[in-house]
């Protein structure tokens, strides 16, 4: 398997990605991310949204995004066209705790050689009741079938990892999230015929209804919870007596994910 921090860091990775996207099936994909997100990000609120990895994924979010900024990080050289663009590893991200109020991360998952350490980074960013959006492939699908077959081909996006919207959602209850919202697109088969992929746009609807858990593509949405403490009034003030009085701050945070 291809490691996110060795092959996204190199040109080659991301130009082969996009030349993807630009075509069926890809082309297809894009277009239905970027109209589910549309549907989506009107409810989404702050300053800050940040945009974590994703390559060839430019969603142009402009018209529809409340946010005053955003801000597209990647470990790619190359700027994406619609927004601004700062290189950066997702695995140890230049930005300060609890700061930013949305992470938007398009397949960026599915291209890390360390999924979990990613999520802590983001739920580390992420001011209390800030929101993640995560797109990803799903291995119970039409798509994952055709990785199987293909993986050994080394192409995108077959040779990436697909993982399962059960783990997704195990690992953002660990890390203290809870999932607002799913989305299920994509239940056409990977074909390179544009025609072919347009004859067979009906089995979008008929999965939406019958076998929405084997879409190809799922989109989750969770939110930052921050668990709160009721201090017992005789214990809190014996414990701020030891310390002369006032309370002590750490100076770094650790994330027990």
């Amino acid at each position: 398997m291809r490691k996110y921090t060795a092959d996204m860091a190199q040109p080659g990775f991301h130009q082969q990605l996009r030349e993807w996207l630009q075509q069926s099936p890809g082309q297809v994909l894009l277009e239905q991310e970027q109209r589910s997100l549309e549907q989506m990000f009107p409810e989404l609120f702050g300053y800050h949204l940040v945009q974590l990895g994703g390559g060839g994924f430019d969603f142009d979010l402009s018209s529809v995004s409340h946010f005053r900024s955003h801000v597209v990080l990647d470990i790619s050289a190359q700027a994406p066209p619609l927004a601004s663009f700062v290189r950066a590893d997702p695995l140890k991200l230049p930005i300060l705790s609890d700061a930013i109020d949305a992470v938007l991360m398009p397949h960026t998952l599915d291209f890390s050689v360390d999924p979990h350490q990613v999520l802590r980074e983001v739920e580390r960013i992420l001011i209390p009741e800030g929101r993640v959006v995560i797109l990803g492939f799903n291995p119970l699908s039409l798509w994952g079938t055709w990785r199987l077959i293909n993986r050994s081909s080394g192409s995108i996006p077959w040779q990436s990892q697909f993982l399962g919207l059960r783990r997704i959602n195990d690992w953002l209850t660990l890390l203290g999230f809870d999932v607002e919202a799913i989305r299920h697109l994509m239940f056409r088969p990977p074909l390179r015929g544009q025609k072919m992929m347009a004859q067979l746009e009906c089995l979008e609807g008929i999965g939406q209804r019958f076998w929405p858990l084997l879409s190809s593509v799922y989109i989750v949405q969770a939110v930052k919870r921050v668990s709160t403490m009721t201090m017992v009034g005789p214990l809190w003030k014996r414990k701020a007596s030891l310390l002369g009085g006032r309370i002590v701050e750490p100076t770094t945070r650790q994330s027990n994910g």
